[in-house]
């Protein structure tokens, strides 16, 4: 039975260590205690934890456009977040995880700001038909967090940039996102700011469990440090073990080109190409030179960077790759 609830909110706008912070309070949570996790990321893709990067989103374009890339615990879809998006955890132990409880704090929350919602299916929160809110779940040891997002004033243009992979082929064994029509709450409350909603869902969370907001947890900062290094990992974000093909191809003045290559755990690790361009020995130095390399733009580029493939090629071939990266 929750008898006390508390509220940390994070003021920074790394998404990996807010992730850290929140696996934090998840490993330290008291039974009995609620806690409301209330944190902001800016310009990042944040994927499922069973998902395909590179299936998901333009992981070179988020990140040459300073953005981040980051890799959940939980399950479910990719999501983007920038600084007109709240993102919300409860945090508990198992025994006092309540979804119907946690869902109807964030729905008082918005009708405190004159915005009426419903639930749709497990996932989804919808106002005016359209979501506004993906949430997702993770339970450990006894612990359970419940957390999601909640789109303000979220910049649309840039989700549906980032979120729109290629047409590439990735025949990918991990969980695809599903698109869903969206809606900014400020479209539905012109007046409505990050910290309005922030305010009403302090009073909501303290009105549906009809209890004071205690003194907020003290963070472990030598923990959440080591948290945040697992976190931006490129084993943690590209290395899940989800083996996949990918491919692409385009015609060149100097000849057509097909690359296939078996990437797992971020490394390729095999690779055929097809060509008809002149040399006859492109596809045995491509193969070569590819395999062994991280599937990132920097990593492909060293590879490509070699004296036996023409100048030409190597930046034809890079933009190739890049381009669906």
């Amino acid at each position: 039975m929750i008898d006390r609830i508390a509220i940390y909110e994070s003021e920074g706008f790394d998404p990996h260590r807010n992730l850290a912070i929140e696996q934090h309070l998840l490993e330290s949570v008291l039974g009995g205690c609620c806690l409301l996790y209330l944190w902001r990321n800016e310009r990042t893709v944040v994927i499922g934890r069973n998902q395909n990067a590179w299936a998901e989103c333009r992981t070179t374009l988020l990140k040459d456009e300073g953005g981040s890339l980051a890799r959940r615990l939980s399950g479910g879809g990719a999501v983007y977040h920038d600084l007109g998006n709240l993102n919300f955890t409860f945090v508990m132990c198992e025994e006092d995880y309540d979804l119907d409880r946690q869902l109807s704090a964030i729905r008082r929350a918005c009708a405190l700001c004159g915005i009426e919602t419903e639930i749709s299916g497990r996932n989804d929160l919808l106002a005016s038909g359209r979501k506004f809110s993906g949430n997702a779940f993770y339970h450990h040891e006894g612990r359970a967090y419940h957390h999601g997002t909640l789109l303000i004033d979220v910049d649309a243009e840039a989700m549906k940039r980032y979120l729109s992979p290629s047409k590439a082929k990735l025949e990918a064994k991990g969980v695809e996102s599903v698109r869903s029509r969206i809606v900014n709450l400020k479209e539905l409350n012109p007046d409505l700011m990050v910290d309005i909603l922030k305010s009403a869902m302090k009073q909501a969370f303290s009105e549906v469990y009809g209890l004071p907001l205690d003194l907020p947890p003290v963070i472990d900062e030598a923990r959440v440090g080591a948290l945040t290094k697992h976190y931006a990992s490129d084993e943690w974000l590209y290395g899940r073990k989800l083996p996949f093909t990918f491919r692409c191809e385009k015609r060149f003045p100097w000849g057509g080109v097909e690359l296939q290559m078996k990437v797992d755990r971020g490394v390729i690790t095999d690779a055929k190409v097809y060509t008809d361009a002149m040399d006859d020995r492109l596809a045995s130095k491509l193969e070569s030179a590819l395999i062994g390399n991280r599937l990132q733009k920097e990593s492909v580029k060293t590879a490509l960077q070699k004296p036996c493939i023409g100048q030409e090629q190597q930046e034809d071939l890079l933009n190739l790759i890049a381009d669906v990266l």
